[in-house]
C-alpha cells in the first residue's frame, strides 16, 4: 500500500538487510539445505548492551517491512504499531523484521537456487514449520549478537512464532505479545487452508511446483487462495456493511462479478497473484497446520508452556475474529496462568474480525502502549 504519511511520521525511510549463514540448515523435517539467507529490516538504535531489541514477527503474506517506507514507497504492513511515538516506540526499542525462510521476500526460499542442481527448489524445498522459523531467527540473533530479546510480538501466524519463542528459548525473550492467535488450529481452519492449496496445486501452470522452469505463474490458483482466505479474514459484520448484496451494474444473469463483494474479492486474489509466491503460500499454510505444541504433551498445553514460566506475556484477541476465536487465546491464558505464568489478557470488542490486529483500534493500541511502557521500564535502567 503507498504510503500517504510523511516520512517523519514513520520510521522513515528504509532499506533491507541480508544475513547469509554457511552452516547446514537442518529442518524439523529431517531436510537441510546448505546455508541460506534471511531479509530483514531494522528501525531505531541498538543500545549498548543490546537490551532493547524487539522481534516483529510475520503473518501469512507479510514480510520484513513492517514499518517505514521501502523504496518502492510502501509503507510497512504494521506501521501503524511500530515507528517513533507508536506503541512499540522506536525511540526507545530496536525493532527487527524479518522474512521467514521459505519466504518469498528475499530470504532463501523455493524461488532460490538449489546449489545441487543450479535450479530453483521449486517444490524441493524442505517443508518448514514454526519451530524451524524460530530457529532461524535465533541464529539471525546470535549473528547481531542479541542474547535476549525485550520481546518477541506477532498477530496470528506470527503469534505462533512468538509463543514458539517462549518455548523454545524462554532465557532469550522477556516478553511475548501473542495478538489474536491460537495454540492449534482447527478442523476448520485446516480445511480452509487445503482448499486453498487444491486450487493452487491443480491449477495447470503449477508443473508439480516447477513453474519457474516452465517461466509461467499458478496465477489462477493463487487468486482462489487469496479470496478464500481473505473471506476468512474479515467478520460477516464487516461484509455486510462494506458490500451487503450491492450490485455493480444491475443484475446481468451470469458469471461476471455482479455482486460487489465479488468484484472485491476478484481484486485482492488478482493483486495477491501478482506479488505473492505460490510454494511459499504451500509452505506456510502447512506451516500453520502444523503448529501445535501441545501435541508432544498429550495434549497439554500447560506442560507445553510450562518451560515459558519466566517470560510475560500479552495476550489479545478480538470478539469478531471467527477464525482465531477469543475462545483459542482463552486456552493459552488459562495453561499460562496454571503454570502460574504472568500474562495479561484483553479481549477487545472490535468489528473487523481477524484483521483487526493490523488496524487502528485506539484501545487495542493503547494497550500494546501500556504494555511496551512495562517492557521499557524492565530495561530502562540498562540502557
Amino acid at each position: 500500500m503507498a504510503s500517504n504519511q510523511s516520512v517523519s511520521q514513520s520510521a522513515g525511510t528504509v532499506s533491507p538487510l541480508l544475513a547469509r549463514f554457511d552452516a547446514p540448515f537442518i529442518f524439523r523435517s529431517g531436510k537441510s539445505i546448505p546455508g541460506f539467507e534471511l531479509m530483514y529490516e531494522a528501525y531505531g538504535t541498538l543500545n549498548a548492551d543490546k537490551s532493547n531489541a524487539v522481534l516483529v514477527c510475520h503473518a501469512l503474506n507479510a514480510s520484513h517491512h513492517v514499518a517505514g517506507i521501502d523504496a518502492n514507497g510502501d509503507e510497512g504492513w504494521w506501521d501503524n504499531m511500530v515507528g517513533p511515538g507508536k506503541p512499540l516506540d522506536t525511540n526507545r526499542f530496536y525493532v527487527i523484521g524479518v522474512n521467514n525462510l521459505g519466504g518469498c521476500f528475499g530470504s532463501t526460499g523455493p524461488k532460490h537456487a538449489n546449489p545441487q542442481t543450479g535450479k530453483p527448489y521449486g517444490a524441493d524445498f524442505p517443508v518448514v514449520t514454526v519451530e524451524d522459523w524460530v530457529n532461524a531467527q535465533a541464529l539471525l540473533a546470535d549473528q547481531l549478537g542479541i542474547d535476549c530479546f525485550a520481546a518477541v510480538m506477532g498477530g496470528s501466524l506470527g503469534a505462533m512464532q512468538a509463543l514458539q519463542w517462549a518455548i523454545a528459548y524462554p532465557k532469550r525473550v522477556r516478553h511475548a505479545l501473542v495478538i489474536a492467535s491460537t495454540p492449534k488450529l482447527s478442523a476448520q481452519n485446516i480445511a480452509f487452508n487445503e482448499v486453498a492449496r487444491q486450487a493452487i496445486i491443480t491449477d495447470p501452470e503449477f508443473h508439480g511446483g516447477h513453474y519457474y522452469e516452465h517461466g509461467v505463474v499458478p496465477a489462477n490458483g493463487l487468486r482462489v487462495a487469496r479470496m478464500v482466505g481473505h473471506i476468512t479474514y474479515l467478520s460477516d459484520d464487516v461484509m455486510g456493511e462494506r458490500f451487503g448484496r450491492e450490485l455493480r451494474d444491475g443484475l446481468q444473469y451470469g458469471y461476471g462479478a455482479e455482486f460487489q463483494i465479488e468484484s472485491y474479492l476478484r481484486h485482492q486474489g488478482e493483486k495477491f497473484s501478482g506479488y505473492f509466491d505460490a510454494n511459499t503460500y504451500l509452505l506456510i499454510t502447512k506451516a500453520l497446520d502444523y503448529f501445535d505444541p501441545a501435541a508432544a504433551h498429550d495434549g497439554n498445553l500447560a506442560k507445553a508452556l510450562a518451560p515459558a514460566r519466566g517470560v510475560g506475556f500479552l495476550v489479545v484477541s478480538f470478539t469478531t475474529d471467527w477464525r482465531f476465536s477469543p475462545a483459542k487465546s482463552r486456552e493459552i491464558v488459562d495453561a499460562l496462568t496454571a503454570n502460574r505464568t504472568n500474562v495479561s489478557y484483553a479481549e477487545i470488542d472490535a468489528p473487523h474480525g481477524h484483521d483487526e490486529f493490523l488496524l487502528t483500534d485506539p484501545r487495542y493500541h493503547a494497550l500494546a502502549r501500556t504494555y511496551y511502557e512495562r517492557v521499557w521500564n524492565s530495561i530502562g535502567s540498562r540502557t
